[in-house]
């Protein structure tokens, strides 16, 4: 009786989430788990493909022809059981294949192409060593992995911890090592060897005298130099004379190493700080999947009760996850958690190299964690025992993947907040509507935190109507009113963020004489202008190309810039304020590696006046010395069409404003706008929340938006446009008729970029409140796209998109 696998295959061209069956090899019997990868013969030419295995079958009689596991990748399961649940959950809610949830679920280097190096990291007897290891310390498992009887050998072996698995891309991204040095002889024997010692030969004399210091104790090389004074070649002499034994041990990279990590004292509570740590923590001690709500202004200290919290839980022998939605946050919230926590943190967030979000998994998978802060994809981490979940400005809509599987952050906190019996703590100053109402209704537990921690007021508000400045002063970024605050912060040596919610020095190129504006040829939307660089750039495919000196349509040469960018902003402001030390920070500023650490640091150390920057940094930055925010356009944004485009525009000013004053002086903010009346702008000037929810909700019911309707958006692209709508017509065939009378189905139409990277985008968009069966429907559609239509076509589905654009 063979012992059967269930396997999700990775199959692109016909992906699926049916399991097929294999059968084990004799020799790896009882040894595969559920959330190994493997390698399977599929189809008919038997040609091998990749698959995670999701069940393990009892031994039985089974008569018809099965294929044997063709290798095994790993030695042991990459997906503990929760993730493997979890990754049914998600494709079925999200409308996905498994096998790409599992990916998601992986770090980079367990999805790229990779070398798979088995190391020996204890001894084992000569022949397994000869037998598996050709005498070397390492062995590459592909050359293995077809075979059972190694297979087995090296699983027994990792069992008994003799070794570990690292992977290897082609960046050479691998486990980290270090030259590590053993002495090798007794104290006694070392006097004997000094002896032997010339008496001028003083290196040679101190290093015997450090190694019998450290009583046959292992440590790195860089630490015995740094603390013998004594030269590498001093210690490779030693190594040649027998005295030492050279060799190698893996570190782990500390992607947040240059942070501080000196223990941080907690800070006295106030009263409703207090009282919302006390409800949180009763959850916690009695195991229950409450969600919580804390609704806190800006610096009321909710930062301070996620501390508690987290200790409560690690105080319970349990582990705790923190969700930041931008990577710009992840430094300062990483170094308030590590003072408290220290070794303990673990970060996870795109902004890692390969090794080292590998290097932090590992951490996190072998315990050796408990806390992890990270951004959207962090809560995935592999954590065993989880006691508490906090989602940091939950109303933020970058927690929401927009590739397969179109996830929230929100709904999988709480799936694995329910499958833990732990907590978790929404956390906002403007709370995202879904959750305002769910609140409303009873379904979250409401906290809530009315005071900033100093007891200063929120920073009064000035809007500044640019329509005066414009008529007055001509096309400019700065009111003086603006620049007058400026002025007088630079004057007293504090300092001020400015947001402009666009990147780049310009938004458009037009040719005053024609009206031509240079598009991209892949997508339809005009090119960026980049001062830095001198070339025009899309910001959706990538494209770039230089900045024309005549007009290509009608050889005009009067190509003017219109509309602004962060480059310009600066430009601008330096011609104003010479002096001043202005820092940008977008997109193209951040790009490289340990950017936002860098840039926000300085900032932090008064090494510049101002920052300018977009919107990441209007959320979570809590700097002492700003005491002015300045908002340059408040309207971008506000009027799009998009039904969420006044939630965004609220929040993010809210959100900004609330940098300022954060310490004992007071705090000002600007918002230029060119619609002052706005209702929008006037509750944001307010520090008035929740009239805007009541308001908002009132306009979300008369359109049957969320949360009074729920939302799916299908979506189907092609290279040619006439077969993109064809598809979608097709798709809309299939829902009439088929779903409850008070569903609501729009379209299709265009999207409203409707040519991206060279392919055509048409959707529909569908609202409902409760219908059995449009489930169903979409998956049936889902699964069915692969058969039904062209290999160029591509269906996607995304149920409460953030989006219609």
């Amino acid at each position: 009786m063979a012992e059967l696998v269930q396997v999700i295959v990775d199959v692109p061209t016909m992906q699926t989430n049916r399991p097929y069956t294999y059968r084990v090899p004799e020799h790896l019997e009882r040894q595969v788990q559920p959330g190994m990868r493997v390698m399977v013969p599929f189809g008919r030419g038997s040609r091998e493909v990749q698959g995670f295995v999701v069940a393990v079958d009892q031994p039985g009689e089974f008569d018809g022809d099965l294929k044997d596991l063709a290798g095994v990748m790993d030695l042991s399961p990459v997906l503990n059981d929760e993730l493997l649940k979890l990754a049914g959950w998600l494709a079925d809610q999200t409308y996905a294949f498994k096998i790409t949830a599992f990916y998601t679920m992986l770090p980079s280097l367990l999805k790229a192409q990779t070398t798979r190096l088995v190391r020996l990291v204890d001894e084992v007897d000569e022949q397994t060593r000869l037998a598996l290891f050709a005498d070397q310390d390492e062995l590459d498992l592909a050359k293995v992995q077809t075979d059972p009887l190694a297979l087995s050998q090296l699983m027994r072996l990792r069992r008994a911890g003799k070794v570990v698995i690292d992977y290897r891309v082609h960046d050479r991204a691998r486990a980290k090592q270090i030259t590590t040095i053993t002495p090798t002889l007794s104290f006694d024997d070392y006097e004997g060897e000094r002896l032997g010692v010339l008496k001028n030969a003083h290196a040679q004399r101190n290093l015997l005298d450090y190694l019998q210091s450290l009583a046959g104790k292992t440590v790195p090389l860089k630490q015995a130099q740094e603390e013998s004074g004594l030269s590498a070649a001093t210690f490779t002499t030693g190594a040649k004379r027998g005295w030492l034994k050279k060799g190698q041990a893996e570190v782990y990279r500390d992607p947040s190493g240059a942070l501080p990590t000196s223990p941080t004292a907690p800070p006295t509570l106030n009263q409703e700080q207090a009282q919302a740590v006390k409800r949180i923590n009763q959850a916690t001690d009695q195991r229950t999947a409450e969600t919580f709500l804390l609704q806190g202004v800006t610096g009321s200290g909710k930062t301070e009760v996620y501390l508690r919290a987290i200790e409560r839980a690690l105080a319970n022998g349990r582990s705790a996850l923190m969700l930041v939605p931008e990577i710009s946050l992840t430094p300062q919230i990483v170094s308030r958690v590590r003072g408290r926590f220290g070794k303990q943190v673990a970060v996870l967030h795109s902004g890692l190299s390969n090794g080292e979000r590998y290097d932090e998994w590992r951490r996190i998978k072998r315990g050796e964690a408990k806390v992890v802060v990270g951004a959207r994809s962090a809560v995935f981490a592999p954590l065993d025992n989880v006691g508490l979940i906090i989602m940091d400005e939950e109303h933020e809509s970058s927690y929401k993947q927009d590739d397969a599987p179109r996830y929230h952050a929100r709904n999988v906190a709480k799936w694995r907040a329910a499958y833990h019996h732990a907590p978790l703590v929404l956390g906002s100053a403007t709370p995202s509507l879904e959750s305002r109402a769910r609140a409303a209704t009873g379904l979250y537990h409401r906290l809530t935190l009315l005071h900033r921690v100093n007891q200063r007021p929120l920073p009064p508000i000035q809007v500044v109507d640019m329509k005066r400045e414009v008529q007055a002063r001509g096309e400019t970024n700065y009111s003086l009113p603006l620049l007058n605050l400026l002025t007088d912060r630079l004057n007293k040596g504090q300092q001020s963020i400015l947001m402009l919610n666009r990147r780049g020095f310009s938004s458009f190129v037009m040719c005053r004489d024609c009206g031509y504006v240079p598009k991209c040829p892949n997508c339809d939307i005009s090119l960026t202008l980049h001062m830095d660089s001198r070339s025009l750039k899309c910001h959706y495919c990538g494209h770039e190309e230089r900045i024309p000196n005549t007009c290509p349509n009608c050889q005009g040469h009067r190509i003017r810039y219109y509309g602004t960018g962060t480059e310009k902003a600066v430009a601008e402001l330096q011609t104003y304020l010479p002096t001043a030390r202005i820092i940008r920070m977008d997109v193209d500023t951040t790009r490289r590696k340990g950017m936002h650490e860098k840039l926000l640091t300085k900032f932090g150390n008064h090494e510049a006046d101002i920052l300018l920057g977009t919107q990441m940094i209007a959320k979570g930055l809590d700097f002492p010395g700003v005491t002015l925010v300045g908002v340059l356009n408040a309207d971008t944004g506000l009027d799009l069409p998009d039904f969420r485009s006044s939630e965004r525009t609220f929040d993010l000013l809210a959100q900004v404003a609330g940098r300022a004053g954060r310490a004992d002086e007071a705090g000002q903010v600007v918002i230029q706008t060119f619609n002052p009346d706005n209702y929008v702008i006037q509750l944001a000037r307010a520090h008035d929340y929740e009239r805007f929810f009541v308001q908002e909700m009132n306009l979300r019911k008369l359109g049957a938006y969320p949360p009074y309707y729920y939302t799916v958006r299908v979506m189907g692209s092609h290279p040619d446009e006439q077969m993109a709508a064809r598809v979608m017509q097709a798709v809309r065939q299939e829902l009439v008729g088929q779903l409850d009378s008070q569903t609501i189905i729009l379209g299709p139409t265009p999207r409203a970029i409707a040519r991206l990277k060279n392919r055509y985008y048409y959707q529909i968009v569908i609202k409902y409140r409760h219908d059995p069966a449009l489930h169903a429907r979409l998956t049936a559609i889902m699964e069915g796209a692969q058969q039904q239509f062209d290999r160029e076509t591509q269906v996607m589905i995304d149920p409460d998109p953030q989006y219609f654009l």
